[in-house]
C-alpha cells in the first residue's frame, strides 16, 4: 500500500480486504492475493498505468509469461466512466467482468459503481457470475478508508 499512497499527483481513498484466489490460465501454481484500491488522480490513464509498472518493477517484477507466478500485478480496472481502446491500455479492464477476483474485492469497496460499457453496477456483475470466474477465500482486514492524514480507518 505505501507506493501507492505516495503515488504522485494522487491520493489513495480507499484499499479492500485481502482474498486468496486459484490461478487461472496456469493452474500449477500458488494461489494469489488479491485486494483492489481506489485511487484520486489527475494523472491521465496513460501517465497512471506507467506509475502501476514502475512500482511493480520497483517490487521485483520480472514479466515473464501471461499468466505465471509474480511477486507483484497491479492493473487498471476503471478510471472514471472512461472507455480507452488504445495500443498498450484497454479501459475497463477487459476482463474484470469475468474474474471474482477482481470483482469480490472491487465489490467490498465500490458495489454501486457502474461499469461504463455494460451499465451494470460490480455488485450486478458479480451476481451474474454465478459459479463462475475462479475460487474466492477471504484471506482477512477490513476494508479502510485512508484519511487526509494518511491514516487508516475502517469504511
Amino acid at each position: 500500500m505505501g507506493h501507492l499512497a505516495d503515488l504522485e499527483h494522487s491520493r489513495l481513498i480507499r484499499v479492500s480486504s485481502l482474498y486468496r484466489t486459484e490461478p487461472l490460465g496456469i493452474e500449477d501454481q500458488d494461489w494469489f492475493v488479491n485486494a483492489v484500491a481506489e485511487i484520486r488522480t489527475t494523472l491521465p490513464p496513460r501517465d497512471l498505468l506507467s506509475a502501476l509498472l514502475h512500482i511493480e518493477s520497483l517490487m521485483g517484477r520480472v514479466r515473464a509469461g501471461r499468466w505465471g507466478p509474480r511477486v507483484i500485478d497491479l492493473d487498471l480496472l476503471l478510471y472514471d466512466q472512461s472507455v480507452i481502446d488504445e495500443p498498450g491500455l484497454t479501459v475497463p479492464h477487459p476482463e474484470l467482468h469475468k474474474r471474482r477476483f477482481v470483482l469480490v474485492p472491487l465489490n467490498e469497496i465500490a458495489p454501486y459503481a457502474v461499469h461504463p460499457v455494460f451499465g451494470i453496477s460490480i455488485r450486478g456483475l458479480l451476481d451474474r457470475l454465478a459459479g463462475a470466474g475462479g475460487k474466492v477465500e477471504f484471506l482477512g482486514g477490513t476494508p479502510a478508508r485512508i484519511t487526509e492524514n494518511g491514516k487508516e480507518r475502517d469504511c
